[in-house]
């Protein structure tokens, strides 16, 4: 409904005021008018199959939704856009295209497209601003062609302010003319130029509205582009840390110029790449299952990738990328060193990182994309010397995007998957044991260990049910000895009122026998 909307609202007015236009062009118009009757048409037909929402759920059924859309005021609206006011070219005659002025009356769909749009679009800042500059245009285009009209009705070349008389050589044109007009009339509304003096009061009115429409429309476009702006920012804010926080704080502490270039490249490294380090927050307000499809459908490819995730369940790596926290480092940054303690393992999803010696020059491995590390410490593989200490120093090589994983998370997703949990247990055996840092015997010992505590706490489990019997066995003779002596106490009592009985009724045949 957008272009044939945007067709009445910018020709009609063009036909209605330049008398020439209509008449040159007569039956492209009159096709282009027909044709769009159509789409308007087509339009109320498409509300008739178009469902609504109550209490949530979608309304499908044709009759609800006609007598949804027949009792609803768009139908009202749609409707009188549509009367056949055409009609009046008969006595009027075909030089009159203002009399489909009710077209307008179909701009409400129009709005409504633009929200939609600006809604679904990837560039919302700029789709506002070309809306701005879609509106800045019909408003000057109606101003100029009621600038063209108000000359004809004071006559064409009658002073300085109207247009020149047409029959003045190049004047003639109709393309001289509009373009004459809209020149005029940007310069009105947007104040940017000296124009002629009005001398009659219709001038002097024209000139007074436009100046009110040309403060409004400033002050309009001046908020717009503020908020545009604003938004801009806000989206960097809530996308990119506050860069000029952190400069204020290294100046206000004077941090050496080394580190300052080193965190200037890490933040131009962000923005240049898009990457973001606050996803978590970004997301938080999406529903959880909504928020971890959209996780998945960003970082499960490069998950995918990593080996030991390769034939895993769907539903491990949805976990895991609920958890992971995307890092970026930075050329030349540690990642770990060896003998830090290990909380954490990790993934790497862009970049190459290099496995160094002490010195830190000297390479071992560079590990690139796909690979992982770190499981060594957060995992409690059995014999490891090392414990929970970091076993390598594993540098980054240039900008390096890695997913971390914390100890607890992976703890709790791994608790639920134990065939990915072996994997991760024994590819750590097989790295330990080529660093030499497996206890072969220690863990063998700690199996050992292990398998009595399991038979012992077996032993205790059928010592504790064997307990559980006897116990059971003793309160049921309990409460069967209960019950046999409440039985017996019944008894003694009803014999006792038995007795009291014969008692009352001897002592009262004595009574009556004297």
């Amino acid at each position: 409904m957008v272009a044939p909307i945007m067709y009445n609202w910018i020709i009609l007015i063009c036909r209605s005021c330049f008398p020439d236009l209509q008449h040159k062009y007569l039956f492209v118009w009159l096709a282009l008018d027909y044709f769009c009757d159509l789409l308007y048409l087509l339009d109320i037909g498409v509300h008739f199959h178009t469902g609504f929402l109550e209490q949530g759920i979608l309304i499908q059924d044709r009759g609800q939704i006609s007598r949804r859309y027949s009792c609803s005021s768009s139908f009202l609206w749609d409707l009188l856009s549509l009367l056949p006011t055409d009609l009046l070219y008969l006595p009027l005659g075909v030089g009159r295209p203002a009399v489909r002025a009710n077209r307008f009356l179909r701009t409400p769909r129009l709005f409504e497209a633009f929200d939609r749009a600006e809604t679904r679009t990837a560039h919302p800042n700029a789709f506002r601003i070309a809306k701005l500059m879609l509106y800045v245009f019909i408003t000057i285009h109606w101003n100029s062609c009621v600038y063209f009209a108000l000359s004809g009705h004071i006559g064409y070349g009658a002073d300085e302010w109207v247009y020149p008389n047409t029959s003045a050589p190049g004047f003639e044109r109709l393309r001289r003319q509009y373009l004459y007009s809209f020149y005029f009339s940007t310069l009105i509304l947007t104040t940017v130029g000296d124009t002629p003096m009005p001398h009659r009061e219709e001038e002097f009115l024209f000139m007074a509205v436009d100046f009110l429409l040309s403060v409004m429309g400033f002050a309009s476009i001046m908020g717009s582009m503020t908020s545009v702006i604003a938004n801009m920012n806000q989206a960097d804010a809530a996308f990119y840390p506050n860069y000029d926080l952190v400069k204020d704080y290294l100046h206000a502490h004077r941090v050496t110029r080394r580190v300052q270039h080193r965190v200037v490249s890490w933040y131009q490294h962000l923005q240049m790449n898009k990457k973001m380090t606050n996803e978590l927050e970004i997301l938080q307000h999406l529903p959880e299952r909504l928020r971890a499809e959209v996780a998945v459908s960003v970082h499960l490819p490069t998950l995918r990738k990593v080996q030991i995730f390769q034939h895993c369940e769907q539903s491990l790596l949805e976990e895991l990328v609920l958890k992971l926290k995307p890092q970026v480092y930075s050329p030349g940054e540690y990642v770990c060193k060896k003998g830090d303690v290990g909380r954490e393992m990790y993934f790497i999803r862009e970049g190459q990182l290099a496995v160094v010696a002490d010195d830190g020059v000297t390479q071992f491995a560079v590990l690139g994309e796909g690979l992982y590390f770190g499981e060594i410490s957060i995992i409690n593989i059995k014999g490891n010397k090392s414990g929970n200490r970091r076993t390598a120093n594993i540098k980054s090589i240039g900008f390096s995007d890695l997913f971390c994983l914390s100890k607890e998370d992976l703890t709790a997703v791994l608790a639920e998957f134990p065939d990915a949990k072996a994997m991760l247990e024994a590819k750590g055996r097989e790295i330990l044991l080529k660093m030499d840092k497996l206890d072969v015997n220690a863990e063998a010992a700690e199996i050992a260990q292990q398998q009595q505590e399991e038979r012992r706490a077996a032993a205790l489990e059928d010592g504790l049910e064997v307990l559980q019997t006897k116990l059971a066995r003793v309160l049921a003779g309990l409460e069967s000895s209960a019950f046999k002596m409440a039985l017996r106490l019944e008894r003694l009592e009803w014999q006792m009122r038995a007795w009291g009985e014969e008692e009352e009724e001897e002592e009262e045949e004595e009574g009556v026998s004297p």
